[in-house]
């Protein structure tokens, strides 16, 4: 795996940070702050509609919702990775058992031992090709 460049470091850096308590606190001290100084008499009023406060705030939540949608990417990039992945494994593990039956079936009728799956032998030792079942999880996800 490739190591995540500054863009990325500073994204889930970013993306820890106001995924936290800290983060939460910081902005009750933050805002709170704001309002209550913009509502006190003996104070002057820097922001007395709260426009300011209003616009701050949807500009912090333009970027927080980029910066999860970013961290959202990445985990679903990893997520199809682990899939693409286990998938391999399952089909590969799927050939060497279709063998393995093959070969205590073959035991099987050498030693003339009869165990009751005979009749169905012939489908459980069909052999599976990956490159057939790729392509209809393919042909499925391009329908869905």
């Amino acid at each position: 795996m490739r190591s995540a460049g500054w863009e990325e470091k500073l994204a889930n850096a970013i993306t820890a940070f106001t995924g936290s308590m800290r983060f939460v606190y910081l902005h009750l001290v933050i805002y709170g702050s704001w309002i209550i100084s913009n509502l006190l008499p003996q104070i002057p009023h820097f922001d007395p509609s709260f426009v300011i406060l209003a616009m701050v705030a949807s500009v912090e939540a333009i970027f927080l919702s980029t910066f999860v949608l970013i961290s959202q990417n990445r985990a679903m990039a990893a997520t199809d990775k682990r899939d693409d992945l286990d998938l391999h494994v399952n089909l590969l593990a799927e050939q060497e058992l279709t063998r393995l039956i093959a070969m205590v079936a073959a035991i099987a009728e050498k030693l003339e031992v009869h165990t009751g799956a005979e009749p169905e032998m012939d489908e459980i030792i069909k052999d599976v090709a990956p490159e057939v079942v790729l392509g209809e999880i393919e042909q499925q996800n391009r329908i869905e």
